[in-house]
């Protein structure tokens, strides 16, 4: 097959659309002098077993002969006891290599899926579910190994043996070496009919178990929602219902195949049926030794035989097929276009967004964007929910790449700087803040590699965050659970905003990133950010009017534009909107009190 067209990709370098097979080649590397060596391993071990059957039918016509030579029997019994151990060390060692190498390619897989969503834009990522992604690197790319493990070895060895033992029936006698095969044709027929309905019914278990994979991670996440609305029959039903339908594909699939499955497995080594009738008929005829007849009985059971365990993982290898297709499709993802380095550096840390348009999801959600951000100035955004202010900040932190337009900061479009670069340029705190299953102490460590206790400490202490870790049962050791979930959501925000005020990064970007915190926690955070973003250029995104009333500049995003700018006063003097939103944050406040 061959290989479709490039796209720019992350760092520059153009990635090659691949197929499954160059995909999965390009999984090995770094194991492919492993499987190689398995292989010559196997095909060592291929020859011990035909130098066994030839000491075998040199034993055997020598019985048949009427030797009485004592010696010449044991000698070759000890010949063919030492090339069985051997043969099957040889097997030993080629299957315990090619494991190896199979838990090898696995983990090269699973990095590089996870190095690509890293590199691929966030809405890309987001197009598939947890459970999909978890179902891909983690289940899926288990179902590899035992094929893999065997098929390089067992595939080598079957093979290799059965046409090496045929050759050797061949040239005892060449007329009972094909009646043998008589049956063949109709194991054919029989796999072929078998295999002819894979195409139909293996696409709709891989969906099945998607969907059921997906439906079991969504059930466990909102275990909490479920139980507190009583939904436990619904939610549980969907699952019930997901799991039925996983099973019952299968089901359905094996009730189709299971018939010439079982004939194609009964005619394969089936050779007697062929070989039996005409050695006979040669033998009384007097064209055939009944030695050689004997020889030719006993080796027939190393011809077909070996070859039916080879289709027995056909269907194996047809799952591995689709199995690194999902990979593929997720490494032949377009990534991010950036250069892997770049001389030109930003003059400041200004922000220019010019012309910007965005589309998520065949939706065009920013319609031509203009905005100065100048160096080092507070800046808020401002506007109805769904007015695209989060997307603007996520374009800005370099989570998804613009439709058309372009980003600049200090001068240089984003697009020509290298991407672990910029990175480092921007601090970003979302609504929607991840923790990891670390230690409070690890998890805000992650906003700088290599920072000590004591500057973990520091940070803490600065956001306000130091006395509430105190409180926990373990302090800073304290493990966050997954997501987090061990901590409240006010406090989930209070250590990410500590995580990027460890990184210290110049352009900080705080998408809503108080607004699960109580009021007196708030007014902690803010006064604490007010100090730590000082000279930077921040980008606040708030629906608390209130609390960026004193921005330097005020963007008001309306339907994916800005539709007005700049600070409080001038803002609630031009904008009926603006002055209509901060009308219902006063009165909502007055509410409150």
């Amino acid at each position: 097959m061959e290989e479709t067209q490039k796209t720019e990709t992350g760092a520059g370098q153009p990635v090659l659309n691949k197929n499954t097979f160059s995909w999965l080649w390009e999984f090995t590397k770094g194991k492919r002098g492993a499987y190689l060596l398995s292989v010559t391993l196997a095909l060592l071990g291929v020859a011990c077993m035909l130098l066994a059957y030839i000491c075998l039918a040199a034993l055997i016509r020598e019985l048949v002969a009427g030797g009485h030579e004592l010696g010449f029997y044991v000698k070759r019994g000890v010949q063919i006891g030492i090339l069985w151990v051997l043969r099957y060390m040889f097997h030993g060692f080629s299957t315990y290599t090619s494991h190896g190498a199979t838990f090898g390619l696995i983990g090269n897989a699973r990095k590089q899926i996870l190095k690509k969503l890293s590199t691929m834009p966030l809405g890309a990522v987001q197009a598939r579910s947890s459970g999909e992604y978890k179902n891909i690197i983690c289940d899926r790319a288990d179902q590899v190994e035992p094929t893999l493990a065997h098929v390089v070895p067992e595939f080598t060895a079957n093979i290799i043996g059965a046409i090496g033992m045929f050759i050797y029936m061949m040239s005892i006698d060449w007329r009972v070496g094909l009646w043998q095969l008589i049956c063949i044709p109709a194991g054919f027929v029989a796999f072929a009919i078998m295999m002819s309905s894979t195409p139909k019914y293996y696409p709709d278990t891989i969906k099945k178990t998607k969907a059921l994979n997906a439906t079991a991670v969504e059930y466990i996440g909102g275990i909490e929602v479920i139980k507190a609305f009583g939904q436990s029959k619904t939610s549980y039903g969907k699952f019930e219902k997901a799991a039925k339908e996983g099973a019952d594909c299968f089901i359905n699939w094996m009730q189709k195949e299971n018939f010439w499955q079982n004939f194609g497995m009964a005619c394969f080594p089936a050779t007697m049926l062929g070989l039996l009738p005409s050695g006979v008929f040669y033998c009384l005829n007097g064209s055939l030794a009944a030695a050689d007849l004997i020889v030719l009985i006993i080796l027939s059971f190393g011809t077909v035989a070996p070859l039916v365990t080879v289709f027995g993982y056909m269907d194996d290898i047809s799952k591995v097929g689709e199995i690194i297709s999902d990979m593929a499709d997720v490494m032949d993802e377009s990534d991010m276009v950036r250069p892997a380095s770049g001389s030109a550096k930003p003059k400041d840390h200004s922000i220019s967004l010019k012309d910007v348009h965005f589309t998520y999801r065949d939706t065009e959600v920013l319609h031509g964007i203009n905005m100065e951000i100048r160096d080092g100035t507070v800046n808020a955004l401002v506007g109805p929910s769904g007015s695209g202010k989060s997307t603007i900040a996520r374009l800005i932190a370099a989570l998804w790449d613009v439709n058309s337009g372009e980003i600049s900061i200090g001068g240089i479009n984003i697009k020509n700087m290298p991407l672990a670069e910029y990175n480092r340029q921007i601090a970003y705190v979302s609504q929607e803040n991840y923790l990891f299953d670390l230690t409070v102490m690890d998890n805000i460590r992650m906003g700088k590699d290599g920072a000590t206790d004591e500057e973990v400490m520091e940070a803490a202490k600065k956001c306000g965050c130091h006395d509430f870790i105190m409180s926990l049962e373990n302090g800073y050791q304290t493990v966050c659970g997954g997501s987090g979930g061990h901590l409240s959501g006010g406090e989930r925000q209070r250590i990410s905003i500590a995580r990027a005020m460890l990184k210290d990064a110049p352009i900080v970007i705080l998408d809503e990133a108080t607004s699960y915190t109580d009021p007196e926690s708030e007014a902690v955070i803010q006064s604490a950010l007010s100090r730590l973003t000082a000279g930077k250029t921040l980008i606040v995104i708030a629906h608390r009017l209130s609390t960026i009333a004193d921005a330097d500049r005020i963007f008001l995003i309306n339907n994916g534009n800005v539709e007005a700018s700049g600070t409080q006063e001038e803002l609630l003097q031009s904008s009926p909107l603006y002055r209509s939103m901060w009308e219902n944050h006063i009165a909502a406040r007055r509410g409150e009190a």
